[in-house]
């Protein structure tokens, strides 16, 4: 009896630290997943304060383009008024003119003989004629001063088309041929710097935006190629240095290149991290 009595003793004192430790296991975990959450739940929440950021500052751009075209309805509202205004003045300073040469010609064609009289209304009406000559002439000048203007602005916005067309036309040239450049093998070298391709998870800027495979021509929002995603050394994973204008983006395990200007996607490699 004895002895049974010790054995069943020394059975539950072996039994104790087992019972304990598994029932610490679940709280362990349940611990390290509300870690996790927690880490998810602030990623998501300063993925969505970007966004919020990123839509403030496109507002604000868009509100700005806005007051600067209506300051340039209103400048050119102001300039017709002002041509119109010196128009008016001019034609009415002309006719003061003349009422006043003609008031004096006739002041001193008085008490004269009939002959001089003819020659005072013949030199009044020379000079009238030279006068209209005279503005005619300054509007002639006007009119091709302005047309000159017009023409050099045109020449202008015609000579940036055609740069902006070069440039697209080198960017697409580039986009054909750098893959064929062995500096870039980014394949190979992935496979011996796997833990460079692997950045983590992938938080999208929009809460509820699921994978979607974007091709090239796509135009994407401001917040896809914010700073949050960009890939700010391409050397880094054997990617060519983007041109002025575009950015290499994070956009899952993709990787794009983005005209940070129109959101319009250039290129793109599908399943490039890890």
């Amino acid at each position: 009896m004895r002895k049974a009595l010790i054995a069943v003793l020394m059975a539950a004192t072996a039994g104790t630290p087992l019972a304990s430790a598994a029932a610490a296991a679940p709280a362990e975990r349940r611990v390290v997943a509300q870690n996790d959450s927690g880490a998810a739940a602030r990623a998501a929440r300063q993925a969505r304060q970007e966004a919020r950021s990123e839509r403030r500052a496109t507002r604000q751009r868009q509100a700005q383009r806005q007051e600067r075209r209506e300051a340039r309805v209103e400048r050119r509202a102001e300039r017709r008024e002002n041509r119109q205004e010196r128009r008016a003045d001019r034609r009415d300073g002309l006719r003061q003119q003349i009422r006043e040469s003609r008031e004096a010609s006739r002041q001193s064609a008085v008490n004269v003989i009939p002959r001089y009289q003819r020659k005072a209304a013949e030199n009044q009406a020379r000079y009238e004629r030279r006068l209209r000559e005279d503005r005619r002439e300054r509007r002639e000048d006007r009119r091709e001063w302005r047309q000159d203007r017009r023409e050099d602005r045109r020449e202008w916005r015609r000579d940036r088309r055609e740069d902006r067309r070069d440039w697209r036309a080198d960017r697409r040239e580039w986009r054909r041929d750098w893959r064929n450049d062995r500096r870039y093998n980014w394949r190979d070298y992935r496979y011996s710097n796997r833990h460079i391709f692997s950045p983590g998870r992938y938080y999208a800027p929009y809460r509820g935006h699921s994978y979607s495979r974007f091709s090239i021509g796509v135009f994407l929002g401001a917040p896809f190629y914010s700073s949050r995603y960009r890939i700010h050394d391409p050397w880094q994973y054997r990617l060519p240095p983007a041109y002025p204008g575009t950015q290499w983006v994070r956009y899952y395990d993709d990787v794009l290149l983005v005209d940070v200007y129109t959101g319009e996607v250039l290129d793109v490699i599908y399943d490039f991290f890890w």
